[in-house]
């Protein structure tokens, strides 16, 4: 069956792209597309085209299965110039998402007209590319140069309304788009319209420094620095070239980025995040519980973040916590989450009030027994936890799932406080979890298939990207992220400064660096867990500064003192001599010699320890696979997707490099840099490991 068919309605001829679930522009429907073109501009009787697609939305944009493979002609380019050629008028009639190539097919037609819920975008910057078939020029011919390079740079789609305002559209429909596209069709026809292509049009010009404050920004860009510049260069080319030659600087800017590192990695993250979810043990045979009805215990931070993330997710929400004052406050921070939402146009007041309507407070636990999923978010104490879930386990239905949000502690010694720990699962959410995507799903061994299956069924729902990972202190991310503190507080010890290392972070892309990450989580959390656990004498070593930073009173942005200093009401990071001195006397205590550092070692370090750790957890069997350690920094701990994350990191260039490079630094350094047997048998084995 081909994938693009033709129809005729008197002199209109209707083109129908049918490609579930997407429409992907895959090779078929390019050579489709064409076909039907051709059979259109050749009947005499046909006087307009109307462009459409069947199913859930137009084109989506292009087909991934092909990223990374030879280009198959006809390339998308040839593609749109050929409907922008079109000798007869062709109406696109748009619906979904149309994105990508789909828009840039969308720019080749001479007309467009799309439902009101339509979103539209180019959104290849997101994979370290820009728009390659023309969509750099044809979009600022149709909105403007400013519009199109905010777009194109912020790879966001907008709404079919403000499309219409700023001109990409020409009709609007609220409802039956079928019937308004051959409704306006028949205007067209009467009204005598000609082809109107894009592409005589010109590009006003704008301000230089747009362009010179765009570039400004590219070091600050999540896509690296590759593909935004070429964005900025392909507009500018927009205002200064022809149009054929601008498709051509367009082109050539398309492979560069294309052929890209940065591009690759993002390719391999983008493919990490969808292989997350498939989990081989849970198959589409395993029944996967409902979950409409949720109960938070703890309203503290962690708490009133997951019952955001359901309460924007359409599901039902009981806080509860004995404190009334830990209610109210919560409640007053989700409203006034909402409310911002509002005034920043992200959110309906209707919506709000109805979100409000599926909020439950209560300081007791009746609502436990109605419940389909408990998520307790109560301190980080052992103790506390199993109490909680023996309270769990005496009132909840039998089936509801429980599950901890803990950060670090065995989610299987959790579960012994239940008599059905075949229920309990480790849902580890991150700070913000209304904002954060990453969502950790905690698998014990007594854990059941149906509850892990739901789990991940409900991280869906709710919005998140979730990943499996088996019991350990801290899981994947927070295990590994402690051997990355540890060589930074290694490196304050040697004569570094903590403004030193987290700009050598910041600017190798990481979100944050390790010290204004722990001064924003709070010094006191860190503080409480390692007196949970047992240290082995080194880390007892290395965190006597963090701890006598907490025993000072200085509990990082919380109250204005931590590694930083923070003036009141800012979170501005200032560096303070009190910390240098502090740092100063531990090492000399220490009797570690101070001495000058690269930003190239506090980077290799660093990031040398943190896929080291990685590989253990890939040894141990905690992470079921490479790109799930990945999917966990890149989602959780700002890792730069452009560079892939720490396990695509350990195989750039190769892993025999990354083993060579830790076997130089365990002569010079010690133990703690010996390679994981794990990077050992990926330098070793003739393929990479999964």
């Amino acid at each position: 069956m081909s994938t693009v068919s033709f129809a005729q309605s008197g002199s209109i001829a209707v083109l129908s792209v049918d490609n579930p679930p997407v429409n992907a522009l895959s090779h078929d429907v390019r050579s489709g597309l064409l076909r039907a073109l051709a059979e259109a501009l050749a009947a005499p009787s046909v006087k307009l085209i109307v462009l459409q697609a069947e199913g859930r939305t137009f084109m989506a944009g292009a087909d991934i299965a092909e990223f990374g493979q030879p280009l198959k002609d006809p390339s998308l380019p040839e593609v749109v110039a050929a409907f922008e050629e079109s000798g007869k008028p062709i109406l696109a009639a748009l619906h979904g998402t149309v994105l990508g190539g789909g828009l840039e097919v969308a720019l080749g037609c001479h007309y467009r007209i799309a439902l009101e819920s339509t979103k539209l975008g180019l959104p290849e910057i997101k994979l370290g590319l820009i728009p390659g078939a023309g969509g750099t020029q044809r979009l600022p011919r149709a909105i403007g140069a400013q519009a199109a390079l905010e777009m194109i740079l912020s790879g966001t789609p907008i709404a079919a309304p403000d499309a219409l305002a700023l001109g990409l559209l020409d009709r609007v429909a609220k409802s039956d788009l079928n019937a308004a596209a051959m409704a306006y069709a028949q205007e067209l026809l009467a009204e005598g319209a000609a082809p109107r292509p894009l592409r005589d049009l010109e590009v006003a010009p704008i301000d230089a420094e747009i362009l010179t404050k765009a570039r400004a920004g590219i070091a600050k860009h999540p896509s690296g620095p590759i593909a935004p510049a070429a964005a900025i260069d392909a507009i500018d080319a927009s205002l200064k070239m022809s149009f054929s030659d601008g498709l051509k600087r367009e082109g050539e800017l398309f492979m560069a980025c294309y052929e890209s590192a940065p591009a690759r990695a993002l390719w391999h993250v983008f493919f990490a995040e969808r292989k997350a979810a498939r989990i081989p043990d849970l198959n589409a045979s395993v029944k996967v519980k409902p979950v409409r009805q949720v109960a938070v215990i703890g309203a503290g931070t962690m708490g009133r973040g997951i019952a955001l993330s359901c309460l924007n997710a359409g599901l039902s929400v009981t806080l509860i916590d004995s404190d009334p004052d830990s209610l109210k406050r919560a409640i007053k921070e989700i409203e006034n989450t909402w409310d911002s939402a509002i005034k920043r146009g992200k959110l309906e007041p209707s919506a709000r009030d109805e979100r409000r309507g599926r909020l439950t407070l209560s300081e007791s636990d009746d609502a436990l027994a109605q419940v389909d999923l408990a998520i307790e978010a109560v301190f980080e104490s052992m103790a506390i936890k199993k109490q909680v879930f023996a309270r769990l386990d005496a009132l909840c239905a039998p089936g509801t799932i429980l599950a901890t949000n803990t950060s670090t502690l065995d989610v299987a010694q959790i579960a012994q406080a239940t008599k059905r720990p075949e229920d309990v699962v480790g849902l580890h959410f991150f700070s913000p979890a209304h904002v954060m995507r990453l969502l950790e799903i905690v698998r014990t061994d007594s854990t059941s298939r149906e509850v892990m299956a739901s789990a991940f069924a409900f991280a869906k729902s709710i919005g998140k990207v979730a990943v499996q990972a088996r019991v350990c202190f801290g899981f994947i991310g927070n295990r590994m992220i402690e051997s990355y503190l540890e060589e930074a507080l290694t490196l304050l010890l040697e004569g570094a400064l903590p403004a030193q290392v987290d700009e050598a972070l910041t600017t190798f892309g990481m979100a944050m660096g390790p010290f204004a990450m722990a001064d924003l989580a709070g010094l006191d959390v860190g503080y409480r867990i390692r007196r949970e656990r047992s240290l082995s004498s080194e880390q007892q070593r290395l965190f006597r500064l963090p701890d006598a930073l907490v025993e000072q009173g200085r509990m990082g942005q919380k109250s204005g003192l931590g590694f930083y200093r923070y003036a009141p009401g800012q979170r501005v990071a200032q560096a303070d001599p009190e910390v240098h001195l502090l740092i100063a006397r531990i090492a000399n205590e220490l009797a570690v010699a101070p001495r000058v550092h690269s930003a190239e070692e506090i980077v290799e370090r660093c990031m040398l320890r943190l896929l080291n750790e990685g590989a253990d957890v890939l040894n141990e069997g905690i992470a079921l696979r490479a790109d799930d350690v990945d999917t966990v920094y890149v989602n959780g701990y700002g890792f730069p997707a452009w560079r892939g994350g720490p396990m695509y990191l350990a195989k750039t260039p190769s892993f025999a490099h990354t083993v060579s490079r830790l076997r130089a630094l365990e002569e010079s350094l010690g133990a703690r840099f010996r390679p994981s047997p794990w990077l050992l048998n990926a330098a070793n084995a003739s393929d990479p490991l999964p």
